[in-house]
């Protein structure tokens, strides 16, 4: 798993492409402020790891969301940090997982439309932690 990690003081996304049948219909745009944006490339050899992965990157999205002292983040699955890419269905089932883990230690989580090509707009400050790079 490849993870990037941008810390934003305004993020939003307007669906504009779906690209996979089992996405959504009817997708809003959607703002947020302060918040914590995971750029997640889940690849084929975490469908191996199961658990272990998904634990590491639950402890990857609380450290640094400490770190930059927020308790919102948003889940975006972005396969563009690796040439290996796992099955669609276990990347999904994946940030749902991680989404009701982070949820349950007492965070604020969002996912961006799973299966959508998305313009982005990211608003993000030039300091230490406001991007890390994680291989998990």
């Amino acid at each position: 798993m490849k993870l990037l990690l941008i810390y934003c003081r305004q993020f939003g996304y307007t669906p504009t492409i779906k690209t996979l049948e089992l996405a959504s219909e009817n997708i809003s745009p959607v703002q947020y402020q302060n918040v914590e944006v995971a750029f997640i490339q889940v690849e084929k050899e975490d469908e191996e790891r199961g658990n272990e992965v998904e634990k590491k990157l639950v402890k990857n999205l609380k450290w640094v969301c400490g770190k930059n002292q927020v308790n919102k983040i948003i889940l975006h699955s972005f396969a563009h940090l690796s040439e290996s890419k796992a099955e669609p269905e276990f990347t999904k089932l994946l940030l749902d997982k991680t989404e009701e883990r982070m949820a349950n230690a007492g965070y604020t989580v969002g996912q961006t439309p799973f299966g959508y090509f998305l313009d982005l707009q990211v608003d993000a400050p030039g300091f230490s932690l406001a991007r890390v790079f994680k291989n998990i």
